[in-house]
């Protein structure tokens, strides 16, 4: 799991991510960056999957798992990227069947780009 001081929780900080309208695709998985962090403190991160992926949480949740446990993994093997204030990772349908190798790569790939 990861630390609340990188985490990404309040509704106006996804809407302001969001809006900024930077974006990188990769294996299934939609990266948005946030502002460029003027004050050197960590990047914070969310991650979405929506109703329209599948009806059942199970389902979504796994996803949701799979993508923060990767992420986490490459925060402890890298330095913590801070080039951006804050990042939202948002899964796609071709996540469903997936397995954790598969969205590790995609999520690493994404996080080289910060």
């Amino acid at each position: 799991m990861l630390p609340k001081d990188l985490r990404l929780r309040k509704r106006n900080a996804f809407a302001a991510t969001y809006k900024t309208g930077k974006t990188f695709h990769s294996g299934g998985i939609t990266m948005f960056c946030g502002r460029v962090n003027q004050n050197n403190s960590p990047t914070k991160a969310g991650f979405v999957v929506s109703k329209k992926i599948h009806k059942r949480a199970v389902k979504r949740n796994r996803i949701k798992r799979l993508m923060r446990e990767s992420y986490r993994l490459y925060i402890k093997s890298n330095k913590i990227p801070s080039f951006y204030m804050s990042v939202i990772f948002v899964a796609s349908v071709r996540l469903l069947d997936k397995d954790f190798n598969y969205v590790n790569s995609a999520i690493t790939k994404l996080a080289e780009k910060l």
